[in-house]
């Protein structure tokens, strides 16, 4: 690991910069050691940047994660864990293709009815969260692109509590990985719920939200800018009408696992 954790003064000054892990248990104690595969350069980087950089803030928030990967485990999650249900997958997915800056797309669908719990959505955010994280390992900035299509939402589509504690993780357990926002055709109920939400959203994420609307010029623009229209799904204005192949993305999501697995191993053994 790099001394992501050092000042610009310490590192100007320093002939030789003290060990990372020295630096880390400085600034985290012993939870510096307790989870290497979560303690990234990767995820320093991630928690600074979100964190203009302070260290002191910085890891402040990464003891707060910390404690709450303890008890919720997320790195233990894997595509198995997941309710078995088509119409869960097809609402939330990381599909296959990048943005035209090569960063990790994630889908939701909010026109499919949910079957699950609340619970359950959670841990499937989770578990897309995991991965997503993973995929920005050695992004120098923020690495996702969030879209969601509201094509038929409603108020129970997303109910307050769930998305209050799905913004509270994403924003205090991943932050500094999403880079983009796409809230594709709200209708004109969601303004309501949105001036709720708002006072939830960190000032940062709140501008990486763009509202995008298929009757819009700008907006279409906008989605030609940022996407290959061939492999954008026709639900935010692009060409690909094909649907999402369950069996397929089982397989992908399973080889992933296995990558996270490895990576955890190779990183508890160095």
């Amino acid at each position: 690991m790099s001394y992501l954790f050092q000042t610009r003064s310490e590192k100007a000054t320093q002939q030789k910069p003290e060990s990372s892990e020295e630096h880390q248990r400085k600034l985290l104690g012993d939870l510096a050691m307790e989870m290497p595969s979560f303690l990234s350069d990767g995820t320093i980087r991630r928690f600074l940047r979100s964190r203009n950089w302070s260290t002191e803030k910085a890891a402040k928030s990464l003891k707060e994660a910390i404690k709450w990967r303890r008890q919720f485990k997320p790195e233990t999650i894997c595509w198995d864990d997941l309710a078995s249900i088509e119409n869960e997958v097809r609402r939330a997915y990381i599909p296959d293709y990048l943005d035209k800056n090569g960063r990790t797309v994630f889908v939701i669908m909010t026109s499919i009815k949910s079957l699950t719990s609340t619970k359950e959505h959670i841990q499937q955010l989770v578990y897309n969260l995991e991965n997503m994280a993973m995929n920005s390992e050695d992004a120098q900035e923020e690495n996702v692109v969030w879209m969601c299509n509201f094509s038929g939402w409603t108020l129970s589509s997303t109910p307050l509590w769930e998305t209050r504690e799905s913004l509270h993780i994403i924003q205090k357990y991943y932050p500094g990985l999403i880079g983009a926002a796409i809230l594709c055709n709200p209708p004109k109920i969601f303004e309501s719920f949105w001036k709720i939400i708002k006072q939830f959203l960190e000032p940062t994420l709140q501008e990486k939200i763009k509202f995008i609307y298929s009757n819009n010029a700008e907006s279409q623009r906008i989605m030609t800018d940022m996407f290959d229209m061939d492999k954008l799904e026709s639900a935010f204005g692009g060409r690909n009408t094909a649907s999402l192949d369950i069996n397929k993305y089982a397989e992908r999501m399973r080889r992933i696992d296995q990558i996270r697995v490895t990576c955890k191993h190779a990183n508890r053994s160095t």
